[in-house]
C-alpha cells in the first residue's frame, strides 16, 4: 500500500501533463472538444436507440425520434465540455496535495459529476423532445414531457427487473457514458497503479 499511491500519482501526472500539452498545441481545442462530444453523444444515441428501442426508427414515430438526437447530443457535448474542464481542474488541485487523504478527496469529487451527468441526460431528452415537438408541431408542452420522464423513473424505481425499465436504464446509461469518461479514467489509473504496487512489493519481496 506504500507505493500504491506514488504510483497513482505518477500516472496521473504522466496523463495530465500529456493532456495539457495536448491541449496546448491543438488550435481552437475548446471547437474540437465540442465537436468531439457532440459526435460521440450522437454516436451512442443512434447505438441506444439501434439496440433498445429499433421499431422507433422504422414506425410512425422515426422523424420525432431522429430529430431528437440532435439537441440531445448538443446538450450532452455542453455537459461533457464542463466536465472536462472540471476534471482537469479536480486533477490539477489532487496533484499538488500533501496528503494522500487530500488527494483521495480531490478525486471523489469525479463520482459527484457521475451523479450529475445522469441528471444532465433527463434533462436534455425533456427539452429536447418538448423542442422537437414544437418543432413538428406535436400538441406537447414541457410539463408533459417531464411528467413522462418522471413516471418512468418512478416504474423503474419500482420494478427495476421489467424489460421495458431494463431497456429504459440501458438507454441511459449509454447516453452518460461519454460524461462518465473522466471518472472511469480514474478507476482505470487506479486499478493500475493497485496492480503496479502489488507487483513492485511482490518483487522486493523475493529479493529479500
Amino acid at each position: 500500500m506504500n507505493q500504491f499511491f506514488p504510483v497513482w500519482r505518477a500516472s496521473l501526472q504522466h496523463f495530465f501533463v500529456w493532456f495539457q500539452a495536448l491541449r496546448g498545441r491543438t488550435a481552437w481545442f475548446p471547437l474540437k472538444a465540442f465537436l468531439f462530444f457532440f459526435a460521440v453523444n450522437l454516436a451512442f444515441f443512434w447505438w441506444a436507440l439501434l439496440t433498445a428501442y429499433p421499431h422507433l426508427l422504422f414506425g410512425p414515430r422515426a422523424q420525432e425520434y431522429v430529430l431528437m438526437g440532435f439537441p440531445v447530443s448538443f446538450l450532452g457535448a455542453i455537459f461533457d465540455c464542463i466536465s472536462l474542464a472540471a476534471t482537469l481542474y479536480i486533477v490539477g488541485r489532487a496533484l499538488q496535495a500533501e496528503s494522500d487523504h487530500r488527494f483521495l478527496a480531490y478525486l471523489s469529487f469525479d463520482l459527484v459529476i457521475a451523479v450529475l451527468a445522469g441528471l444532465w441526460v433527463l434533462f436534455a431528452f425533456v427539452v429536447s423532445g418538448w423542442l422537437v415537438n414544437v418543432i413538428l408541431s406535436l400538441p406537447e408542452t414541457m410539463a408533459d414531457r417531464g411528467h413522462l420522464y418522471q413516471e418512468r423513473i418512478d416504474s423503474l424505481m419500482s420494478h427495476p427487473f421489467r424489460r421495458n425499465n431494463i431497456r429504459n436504464l440501458y438507454f441511459g446509461v449509454i447516453m452518460g457514458a461519454s460524461a462518465l469518461f473522466p471518472t472511469l479514467f480514474h478507476f482505470f489509473l487506479m486499478a493500475r497503479s493497485w496492480l503496479r504496487s502489488l507487483r513492485a512489493r511482490r518483487a522486493a519481496g523475493e529479493g529479500t
